[in-house]
């Protein structure tokens, strides 16, 4: 069966986005694992409000994946980059019997804390970014507890840390 990864950054207390979803905080010096990572998947999940970031961007930052946006507005634009998914639970089912490599969560909060509740995520790998934003969205809104395996750590030299974490089911 296909492995739903989360990839994912936040602030020491656990900010994935500011107040207003500003991610200005974010690194971008170096690839912190992101390309090599990519090559194991060819589908990504993510929430409209991510979609609709990741579509201001010069380019399309899921080239070459199947990308699927969960949304309650049906009467969202289509777009060739992205199918949109209106039932999340038929979505995750349906994901996790087709044949392929991993599939990613991307973000936001509610589809982490969706696919979180629903047991249907496998691995966290969370990047800790150096700093204390205060207030922001969270990476883990009012999500259901969960036990995790710590799989691996690397710290970078900018202070950023990778933590890997297979969910325990």
């Amino acid at each position: 069966m296909r492995k739903i990864k989360l990839f994912i950054a936040c602030s020491l207390d656990g900010f994935i986005a500011g107040e207003k979803g500003e991610i200005d905080w974010l690194f971008t010096d170096q690839d912190y694992g992101y390309t090599p990572f990519m090559k194991g998947v060819d589908s990504c999940v993510m929430g409209r409000k991510t979609y609709e970031l990741a579509a201001s961007f010069p380019e399309w930052p899921y080239a070459e994946k199947k990308c699927y946006v969960l949304t309650r507005n049906k009467k969202i634009k289509k777009d060739a980059r992205a199918e949109f998914v209106f039932d999340a639970k038929k979505l995750m089912e349906k994901l996790q019997k087709e044949k392929g490599n991993g599939i990613l969560v991307v973000g936001g909060g509610e589809v982490v804390k969706l696919f979180l509740n629903e047991n249907c995520l496998d691995e966290l790998i969370v990047f800790v970014h150096p700093l204390i934003l205060g207030k922001g969205i969270p990476l883990f809104p009012k999500a259901t507890k969960k036990k995790l395996k710590l799989l691996n750590t690397h710290a970078f030299n900018t202070g950023l840390v990778r933590l890997h974490y297979a969910v325990e089911k």
